[in-house]
């Protein structure tokens, strides 16, 4: 398959597929159904530096039944999965104001829908984006809501096949939508040797569209490499404190590796952006090379008279003056005037090429 063109798209004020990693937040349930914590992690977010906080929007009616299992049974507060969607539920009004929150801080404000009801609702509050959660690939109706709703996906494929991503692709691709694709294995935390960088190349080369990473080792390492590889997007789940409680607190990063990850992204951006000719580099720093360059000096007092032999000579700092490569052209010479080995020698020290004539 020939390499496709990789298109960008307007996210916010952001330019995905632009060369800078678009990083996102994903708070998740990490807020345990209270509101006031959801704020404390865009708080955090913001103050992290990333791009996007993301949520999760569950309306438990509308996506779960009395049969549906936990993925991981961490508390016995909830009797059932269902009961645990329905503690997760904010109100629409709730849902607006952390949007709100969001724009205020700077972030752009997201959440993932996993009923026809969800995309519903957060197209009323306003979402810029669509993110397809790894399970939703075959959700076809949750799908066709997001398509009508508008505005560009970001598809996670924890749990796909090549045939299934090119199968999702050209779905929106025929709906006209804009995607980013993220490489994602839905384990909770994720091995390393799990993670899969080499599959964004891939990505990139098969489908022509932002490509990226969707991040589950509650590690810094693999989303370093990431955006050093290229990577468009990133998306890590984040929590307040390593002690907090939840089920993605092992998968998740604190507000200080995710700070130092921004701070990566941002150095790599400044670097990228401005390229070094070399020839030119070097020119500009002439005054540097003068002071680790070596010139010739005695090693030795030596009188006016002496013929110089290469014996007699040292390389030491700086380069101002006879250079230590045209020790060739000093041996065999005399000396005009007493030297020390304190002073760098200089051409006005010995015979000139008439003067040896």
């Amino acid at each position: 398959m020939a390499k496709r063109p990789v298109m960008s798209f307007s996210l916010g004020n952001h330019r995905v597929g632009a060369g800078r990693a678009f990083l996102i937040a994903e708070v998740a349930q990490a807020h345990d159904g209270s509101l006031g914590f959801a704020h404390a992690f865009i708080g955090a977010a913001a103050r992290a530096g990333v791009d996007a906080v993301k949520f999760q929007t569950h309306i438990a009616a509308a996506e779960s039944t009395f049969d549906e299992q936990f993925r991981v049974k961490f508390s016995d507060q909830d009797a059932t999965r269902y009961d645990y969607w329905k503690r997760m539920e904010f109100t629409e009004e709730q849902w607006r104001h952390l949007a709100r929150h969001a724009s205020d801080e700077g972030l752009v404000f997201l959440s993932s829908a996993f009923s026809v009801a969800a995309v519903q609702l957060l197209a009323r509050v306003g979402m810029p984006a669509w993110k397809i959660a790894s399970g939703e690939r075959e959700s076809g109706a949750l799908l066709d809501a997001m398509v009508s709703a508008g505005g560009p996906f970001i598809a996670s494929t924890g749990m796909s096949t090549w045939r299934e991503i090119d199968a999702l692709v050209s779905r929106l691709r025929n709906a006209n939508r804009e995607v980013a694709i993220l490489q994602c294995t839905s384990e909770y935390p994720t091995p390393l040797e799990h993670v899969g960088l080499n599959v964004l190349d891939e990505m990139r080369r098969r489908y022509g569209v932002p490509v990226g990473l969707s991040d589950h080792t509650g590690q810094t390492a693999p989303i370093v490499a990431a955006i050093a590889r290229g990577a468009d997007v990133i998306e890590a789940h984040i929590t307040l404190d390593r002690h907090m409680f939840g089920p993605d607190v092992a998968a998740s990063l604190n507000v200080q590796e995710f700070r130092a990850i921004v701070d990566f992204r941002n150095a790599l951006a400044v670097i990228d952006g401005h390229p070094v000719d070399k020839d030119g580099m070097a020119e500009k720093l002439s005054a540097m090379r003068d002071l680790f360059g070596r010139s010739l000096s005695p090693v030795r007092a030596l009188a006016a008279g002496t013929i110089i032999n290469e014996d007699m000579l040292d390389a030491k700092k700086p380069s101002t003056g006879i250079p230590e490569r045209q020790l060739a052209r000093v041996v065999g010479r005399r000396l005009v005037r007493d030297v020390s080995p304190e002073r760098l020698l200089s051409w006005s020290d010995i015979e000139s090429d008439h003067d040896k004539a």
